[in-house]
């Protein structure tokens, strides 16, 4: 429980040293191509739902007792009142210990018909992994990617050899379907086409520019010799193009650093589903409760659609049409990596 809570406490902390690559990731202007703002629509499909906005709040907490259990309810009331997927943190605690389970289940009953994801790490087995959408009555189940964490954090797991076979055989017998998320370090396109090899449909990039799960973990160490993992990943922008370009199949969410409705919009428009926030919505809800996350969101909304009037787009596919200049830090790791970032600056002409 302590551990919980205390990547609670540095995560709030560390808030403000995340990194801002979308920042590499501009629109092209087009002065004629204004579009209406009366018919801009965010919908977008997931699973069998229609979902209003596209983006939800992604894994954050649970299993710290009765402070856990508190943000994961008021989460979960924002939720239901917007109608946004949401995410818990890992419910290993809730396995581990049956009287953290409740800092999960709230989830369910404060947000009765919500489109909720439960959560366990790579590490778990196909029974565990059964528990954890049982304990929320989960929609989808997200499996996190963590081995950085894992390594940096004092009492983490030190082998991982096991962990692509235990989520194959989670992704054949599970009866929901299931997102392989990372924790912060990104994905990089061999990994999508392995994850897409085992039948992997749902990919989240959660790329290196938003909660530095390293940072977090030294912080609760003796001694600071793992810090050489502080800057280690793919930034969320190099993520999600990666991955798009070579996924096969895949729906690829887009986590990591989005901060406002331009990191959003930018994310969909390189062909993200959707998008998760986390810390920033954490940070908020500390320090300005429901209201101010309720606040929030609405801004959030309405900073997508006037961006997406300003750019002609009234649908989510219109965004994936527009024009984008890749530069910088971004540009130089994708043109390493073999992607011609160019294509994306002329698809209107198309």
């Amino acid at each position: 429980m302590n551990r919980k809570l205390d990547h609670i406490k540095n995560a709030l902390e560390l808030h403000s040293t995340e990194n801002r690559s979308f920042d590499d990731i501009t629109f092209v202007h087009h002065s004629l191509r204004g579009g209406d703002l009366s018919h801009v629509s965010t919908k977008t499909m997931f699973l069998t739902h229609t979902i209003e906005h596209p983006f939800f709040i992604n894994a954050m907490t649970g299993g710290g007792g009765d402070e856990t259990f508190s943000i994961n309810k008021r989460l979960a009331q924002v939720c239901r009142k917007f109608q946004i997927p949401m995410a818990v943190g890992s419910q290993m605690a809730g396995i581990k210990d049956k009287k953290e389970r409740r800092t999960f289940e709230v989830v369910r009953s404060a947000n009765e018909n919500g489109l909720l994801f439960a959560n366990i790490g790579a590490e778990g087995t196909l029974s565990q992994a059964k528990e954890v959408v049982s304990m929320l009555s989960a929609d989808a189940l997200q499996i996190h990617l963590n081995h950085i964490q894992e390594l940096v954090m004092p009492e983490g797991d030190r082998a991982f050899t096991n962990r692509l076979h235990n989520i194959a055989e989670i992704v054949e017998k599970v009866d929901v379907p299931v997102i392989v998320k990372e924790v912060g370090f990104g994905i990089s396109k061999e990994t999508v086409e392995t994850l897409e090899s085992i039948g992997v449909q749902y990919i989240d990039v959660s790329g290196k520019g938003g909660t530095n799960f390293s940072a977090i973990e030294n912080k609760r160490r003796d001694h600071s010799s793992m810090q050489i993992f502080d800057h280690w990943g793919i930034s969320t922008p190099c993520s999600l193009i990666e991955s798009i370009t070579w996924s096969k199949r895949s729906s690829i969410f887009a986590s990591g650093g989005i901060k406002n409705g331009l990191d959003v919009t930018k994310s969909l428009a390189l062909g993200a589903k959707l998008c998760g926030l986390s810390s920033t919505v954490l940070h908020i809800l500390m320090k300005e409760g429901e209201e101010g996350v309720e606040s929030f969101i609405q801004g959030l909304h309405e900073q997508i659609c006037f961006i997406m009037t300003a750019l002609g787009a009234h649908s989510i596919e219109d965004l994936k049409q527009t024009d984008l200049i890749i530069s910088g830090e971004t540009d130089q790791w994708l043109s390493k990596r073999g992607i011609d970032t160019s294509v994306f600056s002329r698809r209107s002409s198309k």
